[in-house]
C-alpha cells in the first residue's frame, strides 16, 4: 500500500467545495505542524497537491497523511514537498472495520502493548487514539505487514 493514495469518501469534513479545500487543508496542517515550512496546499478534482519543505521524513509522511485522510481527498501529490533523505523503516497501514491502536501494534508491531508507540507517531494524524476510523492511513514505523 503506497502512502499517496486514499479514500475520498471517508476521513474528517473540513471542506465544502475545492475552492476552499486548499486553505482548510493548510490550516489542518499547520494546526499541529508536524514540521513542514512553507506550506501551500491546493485540491483539485480530489487531489491536494502539497508544497513546503520538511524537516525530516516523518514530517513529510504525516503532512501527506494529514492531507490524505481528509473527506474529498483521494491522491495526495507531493513531489513539490521536499524532505532531506531518510532511511526509517515505515509500514503504511490502512484502518480496517473493527481494528484499535492495540489490535493494529499486535499485528505490525508484535505487541499490543506498542500501542502508544503508534499514536506517538501519528498524533498530528490522529489526535484521540481511540478515534481512528475504517479506511484512515497511519505510518508505522519498524511494522511489518
Amino acid at each position: 500500500m503506497g502512502l499517496l493514495d486514499f479514500a475520498a469518501d471517508i476521513g474528517h469534513k473540513l471542506f465544502g467545495s475545492e475552492d476552499e479545500g486548499g486553505e482548510k487543508i493548510k490550516e489542518h496542517i499547520e494546526e499541529s505542524n508536524p514540521g513542514v515550512d512553507n506550506l501551500e496546499v491546493e485540491v483539485k478534482d480530489g487531489v491536494a497537491h502539497i508544497k513546503g519543505e520538511a524537516k525530516d521524513q516523518s514530517a513529510f509522511q504525516k503532512a501527506v497523511l494529514m492531507a490524505g485522510n481528509i473527506f474529498g481527498v483521494s491522491e495526495v501529490q507531493a513531489a513539490e514537498l521536499s524532505a532531506p533523505d531518510g532511511d526509517e523503516d515505515v509500514l503504511y497501514y490502512e484502518v480496517k472495520k473493527g481494528d484499535s491502536l492495540w489490535k493494529i501494534a499486535a499485528n505490525t508491531l508484535g505487541n499490543g502493548t506498542k500501542h502508544t508507540e503508534i499514536f506517538e507517531a501519528n498524533k498530528e494524524v490522529i489526535r484521540d487514539p481511540d478515534l481512528i476510523f475504517p479506511g484512515q492511513k497511519l505510518r508505522i514505523p519498524g511494522g511489518k505487514a
